[in-house]
């Protein structure tokens, strides 16, 4: 049996479940592009009215390219903490023995498992603090130790697959332990690093009640917070803007998946495929 045929039915079933999501952002984009008539669900005609943003400010939101830009650093700056932190971490837990190492995994798995929203008034009195509230690193620092937990937990499964002959034969052919984890190691769990990339900068890019609370400011306002800034203005009524914007919102984030899925791909169950 040739594994290269379509598998018909599947194919079948998965564009009817599919179907909703996609009729979803395909009207999302229609109305972006058309005058919305609020007695009827049916576009009146088409203009690019609602994509003014893009030129223009819209009036007490500020720029939507001050957003864009914060948004971008904040992301990038996610996944950099966090893919370098995970990957040493999670090195050191798969190789390292150490006094209650399964204590310390159990506690970085429970960490997890907690709401942000519910410590966010202890990380508020934090910032004010340190003198961090109100600015992008503060928030930019409460969202990678946030996604650490989950982060380690997926670099120690893909270190645990990686063989320790590789190691041994580095070092006896001379390497120093950073030169092997860096030169033999580090190669191997690429496909982990790529996954963890991905959902990091997901998670950044979406974020959105750690920016509001953290740095309400105009000046450090995110794409999310821009966007519910434009949705709750009483005084701002425009459908087709609001449409239009969050298109625009959720463009870079569907490319950069587009572009990057195939290395989800090389993940399941925190390994590698053999």
């Amino acid at each position: 049996m040739d594994d290269r045929k379509t598998n018909w039915p599947l194919t079948i079933f998965l564009l009817i479940i599919s179907a909703p999501i996609l009729i979803m952002y395909l009207w999302l984009f229609v109305d972006s592009v058309s005058e919305i008539n609020t007695d009827s669900i049916w576009p009146t005609e088409f203009t690019l009215r609602n994509w003014r943003f893009l030129v223009e400010e819209i009036p007490g939101h500020g720029s939507v390219w001050t957003a864009l830009f914060n948004t971008t650093v904040f992301a990038s700056s996610v996944v950099a903490i966090v893919v370098i932190l995970s990957s040493t971490a999670g090195y050191a837990l798969s190789r390292l023995k150490f006094p209650y190492r399964s204590e310390f995994l159990g506690l970085v798995l429970l960490l997890h498992s907690f709401p942000s929203v519910t410590l966010i008034i202890s990380i508020f009195l934090m910032l004010r603090m340190i003198g961090l509230f109100d600015t992008l690193i503060g928030v930019i620092l409460v969202k990678a130790s946030l996604e650490l937990p989950f982060g380690i937990w997926i670099m120690k499964g893909f270190y645990d697959t990686v063989p320790w002959e590789i190691e041994m034969a580095g070092v006896q052919d001379g390497a120093s332990r950073f030169q092997v984890w860096y030169k033999l190691v580090l190669p191997q769990i690429m496909p982990g690093i790529a996954a963890l990339s991905i959902f990091s900068f997901m998670a950044g890019w979406s974020e959105f009640v750690l920016p509001l609370i953290l740095a309400p400011s105009a000046d450090m306002r995110l794409m999310s917070v821009y966007l519910a800034g434009l949705v709750n203005d009483d005084y701002l009524s425009d459908y087709g803007l609001f449409k239009a914007v969050g298109l625009f919102y959720i463009i870079p984030v569907m490319m950069f998946y587009l572009f990057t899925q195939d290395k989800l791909m090389n993940i399941y169950g925190g390994g590698t495929k053999g």
